[in-house]
């Protein structure tokens, strides 16, 4: 057995000796890069941990810049800012969604609607994309809010601009609306402006055509801000830079006029100036007010919007698709003084006429009828014979140079462009031949023919001037439209047999107006919707079965300065419905007391002003879902 030698003292101390060098220069070394690091740190890194500190104290939030302003064509406001105080949640700062919503549903009195909002859009919101609570707010709603907000992390209240438009439904869509940034959107483009409390863009109409125009550049402003993001005082702002103004070629005042006078019917009126081609009004109704989507429409609105058979979401004007009717029958007289036809030649009508085994009605047994009485008495039988002696493919060139079937290059997201049928758009189409019958019924406004209420007006500004007048809707200077390839005497013919519509013995007298040394020449149009059968002829029964009614005018005729066209959707007959809407707009031009006068006699008896009717169509829409009204008075 081998024994282990003891260790001398001297042995013990050279060991503890080396250890102790050797942890002390590992400490050394430590201590060495410690060193080493911080002055690294200290100097070449000073910069960036200076900025990171400064971040830390500093907030600088972007001021959303105010939009430029719309005005009609003499300087009057269209679309505005005013100043309001809002309410907004930054999704990524919240640490209690379910308690802040609820907490500011009790500071601000908001219903079930707007919380239910408010938590969808949180859960669809992303990153620090706003979600909006509350805008136009009062001074003590948002008082309240602030004087919460340790409470209330993520929580941003602020005063700021919202769109508003003083006219409301009469241009929601003329103008469009205003929104909050979707989360697509911004993920296309990731500005931080997009993202900011109370930056909106533009959702439809010019405010989103004319956007890079109207948006302007952002303020800002710095803040010293608490660990906890509390603030402390405000360093220093740079002001926003508001957008450019858009000046437009709507009178404001024609354009609130016509929406008024539309009433309670579905439809639209477009009045164009003769001189130059500039859009005076522009108009469909029923509408959605662009107010309540630039708050924040709420649910219930928005289903009713969506529910409604008149359609209010879409712009009749541009998109809305309509057989023309006789209106067209202006048109096709141009295109057979064009073919040779002598305006004085008489066609007798016998209450039809004979193509093959088939009679093709009119409206009435007129007896001889030449061109002029053909237009005024709107007698079918008369087009049916000279379009069947020409063929409808030189109707239809004609047609197309003077608007119909055609697009516009204007501001909007889009038009329709309707249909003017030819043999070769058939044989495309159908893969048929093109029959006399087609014949017929499109000389007349009807089978296959479609067009919009907008390219009626041009087509009839272009005859009441004979220039090819191009439509705007931004007011700039330009020169009037080169005159129109027809010799002046065709399209006089024209004029008079319009002229005989209304201050003869037509179709229209009864809209005659009641102005000195001012005359309107016009034709009606009344366009089936539906297919006559077992004596049906849409004169009566469901609204949506009903003949659309339709007219068309210029004023004065002697030297025609605006032109119009009136669409009122299933209004029965162009004469009934139709011209005497244009009877007082074109007053309005001329004599604004008369018409305003004719219009507060008729809004008595629809149920008020277009916001009164709103408002009760809101509260009969609530009632019938069994949805008890806010108690703020307010829709949601």
């Amino acid at each position: 057995m081998i024994e282990e030698r003891a260790q001398t003292s001297g042995q013990l101390e050279n060991s503890f000796t080396r250890r102790t060098m050797l942890i002390g220069s590992i400490q050394g070394g430590i201590g060495v890069l410690l060193a080493a690091r911080m002055g690294y740190i200290a100097v070449a890194e000073n910069e960036k941990y200076k900025l990171l500190s400064e971040s830390n104290r500093v907030n600088l939030t972007l001021v959303p810049p105010r939009r430029g302003w719309f005005i009609d064509r003499v300087g009057k406001p269209i679309a505005t800012n005013r100043a309001d105080f809002r309410v907004d949640i930054i999704p990524d700062r919240v640490t209690d969604k379910k308690h802040t919503v609820a907490a500011l549903a009790e500071l601000l009195s908001l219903d079930a609607d707007d919380v239910e909002r408010i938590n969808r859009e949180l859960k669809e919101a992303q990153g620090f994309q706003p979600v909006q609570v509350a805008e136009g707010l009062d001074y003590e709603s948002f008082a309240r809010v602030s004087v919460r907000l340790p409470d209330l992390p993520g929580v941003s209240p602020r005063q700021g601009y919202s769109r508003f438009y003083p006219s409301g439904a009469a241009v929601g869509h003329l103008l469009g609306y205003v929104g909050t940034v979707s989360a697509e959107e911004y993920r296309l483009n990731k500005d931080p402006l997009l993202i900011t409390p109370g930056f909106k863009v533009g959702k439809g109409g010019l405010e989103k055509t004319m956007e890079e125009k109207l948006r302007g550049k952002p303020g800002a402003k710095r803040t010293e801000v608490t660990a906890r993001g509390k603030i402390v005082r405000e360093l220093s702002s740079r002001p926003d830079t508001p957008g450019k103004p858009v000046q437009l070629t709507i009178d404001i005042d024609l354009q609130n006029y016509v929406a008024r006078r539309l009433g309670v019917e579905s439809g639209s009126v477009v009045v164009i100036d003769c001189l130059t081609g500039d859009i005076l009004a522009l108009v469909s109704m029923p509408c959605f007010d662009p107010n309540s989507f630039s708050e924040g429409i709420g649910r219930m609105e928005w289903k009713m919007l969506n529910s409604d058979d008149h359609i209010p979401m879409l712009n009749k004007s541009l998109q809305g698709l309509y057989p023309p009717g006789s209106t067209l029958k202006p048109m096709a007289a141009i295109a057979m003084l064009k073919s040779g036809i002598d305006p004085d030649e008489t066609v007798s009508c016998p209450g039809g006429y004979r193509l093959g085994n088939r009679v093709f009605k009119c409206l009435g047994h007129h007896g001889p009828m030449n061109m002029r009485s053909a237009i005024m008495k709107s007698c079918n039988t008369y087009f049916y014979s000279m379009s069947n002696r020409i063929g409808y493919d030189a109707i239809a060139p004609v047609a197309k140079q003077l608007g119909l079937g055609q697009e516009f290059p204007l501001p909007f997201q889009s038009q329709r462009y309707g249909t003017i049928p030819d043999s070769a758009w058939k044989m495309k189409k159908y893969g048929k031949e093109w029959s006399r019958s087609d014949t017929l019924n499109a000389t007349i406004g009807q089978g296959y023919v479609s067009v919009s209420p907008f390219q009626l007006a041009i087509m009839t500004a272009r005859i009441a001037s004979g220039r090819h007048l191009e439509p705007e809707i931004v007011l700039k200077k330009r020169k009037a439209g080169v005159h129109l390839p027809y010799p002046e005497e065709h399209l006089a013919i024209v004029r008079e047999g319009m002229d005989l519509v209304v201050n003869g013995n037509g179709t229209a007298v009864r809209s005659r107006l009641q102005l000195d040394g001012v005359k309107m020449g016009g034709k009606t149009g009344t366009a089936q919707v539906k297919a006559i059968k077992d004596g049906f002829r849409g004169q009566s029964g469901a609204w949506k079965y009903r003949d659309h009614g339709l007219f068309v005018c210029f004023a004065p005729v002697e030297q025609p300065r605006y032109a119009a066209a009136v669409v009122i959707e299933h209004g029965l007959g162009g004469a009934r419905a139709a011209a005497p809407v244009a009877k007082d707009v074109l007053t309005f031009l001329y004599d604004r007391e008369q018409a305003l006068n004719t219009l507060a006699s008729l809004e008595s008896g629809w149920g008020g002003t277009i916001e009164q009717r709103m408002a009760s169509q809101y509260q009969r829409y609530m009632a019938g879902q069994g949805t008890p009204l806010p108690t703020n008075g307010e829709t949601t």
